[in-house]
């Protein structure tokens, strides 16, 4: 039977501390590339498995990491989760998924999630974007450590990462102002998210300060899946509301509302330009291209998890401003040259 290798064999092989051996597995304190990449090489060579369970009893933790999310199904959430686990690769704790769903009739289904995960005893809970209330994430984070993605927290601010809604909201309105498109329809997020709440008002305040005033039969609410972009441009359709340019609150309902302008004979951007946000991984692959803000959702989703890291380690977390991107591809056009 094979000698089962200790972290002592590993260090040894690895000609470092066994203390540095510790520091990489569990992906706290920075170790140097050059020493992080011996330890790695040796762990390969000898299928190195720590024991988990048994480290986790002595330092009274479960050595899992609660994820909370909104709707798994979701492109943009999938793309953050795939960071997350990034940037767990190499450390020894491990994610436990809990998804919901971001309709406020599905509030409550998302506080339950939470409390699940809480007495699954985890050591820490990442949060992605949720609609649970700021009091409750607030009396979390007093009680172990939480990294709050896609949201801002008042009281929490070193321990959130999010973009700022409104500035990309204002900036990708202003963009199809530029343009020369006066009568933009908005297609809102589901009603009471933050995340709509706050694109409309960027969308407003664009209107705003262009000196445009806000027709608000040209803002439609929809729920951020496709099936409810479509409908939103059926509705203004229907309802004969005259627009040359559409900003979508994410990038999954302007794939609806191109659907929906290309089954009424609509080009796209000849006719109508189209705005999204968030960048998710098939914008630029649509025909046309999308133009959209962009969420770094992977990246984000890695930053989330080393912050984590540093937080068990009693280290501040140390999270980046995440800028605000518009980028620009091949679905929005002059107004002038729509014909």
């Amino acid at each position: 039977m094979n000698k089962v290798s200790t972290l002592e064999d590993i260090a040894r092989e690895a000609g470092v501390s066994a203390s540095t051996v510790s520091r990489v597995l569990n992906g706290s304190k920075r170790v140097a590339d050059a020493k992080r990449a011996l330890v790695l090489a040796a762990i390969a060579r000898h299928d190195y498995r720590p024991n988990l369970v048994a480290r986790g009893l002595v330092r009274g933790r479960s050595m899992t990491i609660g994820v909370l999310m909104q709707d798994i199904g979701s492109p943009f959430f999938a793309s953050m989760v795939s960071g997350i686990e990034r940037g767990l690769d190499h450390a020894a704790y491990r994610p436990m998924f809990a998804s919901t769903h971001w309709r406020s009739e599905h509030q409550e289904d998302e506080a339950r999630s939470l409390h699940l995960l809480l007495e699954r005893r985890v050591d820490g809970v990442i949060v992605l974007a949720s609609s649970i209330p700021d009091a409750e994430l607030r009396a979390v984070a007093a009680q172990l450590p939480l990294v709050v993605v896609a949201r801002s927290v008042p009281g929490l601010e070193t321990q959130c990462l999010a973009i700022d809604n409104v500035e990309g909201a204002y900036r990708a309105t202003r963009y199809l102002i530029g343009l020369g498109h006066t009568r933009i329809a908005h297609l809102a997020g589901t009603p009471g998210h933050p995340d709509a709440a706050d694109r409309l008002t960027g969308y407003r305040r664009a209107l705003a300060d262009a000196g445009l005033p806000e027709n608000p039969n040209l803002i439609v609410a929809g729920d951020f899946l496709e099936s409810s972009g479509l409908r939103c441009v059926e509705q203004l359709l229907a309802n004969g509301e005259q627009f040359s340019a559409v900003f979508a609150a994410n990038d999954q309902m302007a794939y609806g509302a191109m659907l929906g302008l290309y089954n009424h004979g609509y080009r796209i951007p000849a006719d109508v330009s189209v705005v999204g946000f968030d960048d998710q991984f098939l914008s630029a692959y649509t025909l046309p291209p999308l133009t959209t803000v962009r969420q770094p959702s992977f990246e984000m989703g890695e930053v989330a998890a080393q912050a984590m890291l540093r937080l068990l380690n009693n280290e501040a977390p140390a999270l980046p401003q995440i800028p605000v991107d518009l980028i620009i591809r091949k679905s929005a056009v002059l107004l002038r040259q729509s014909a």
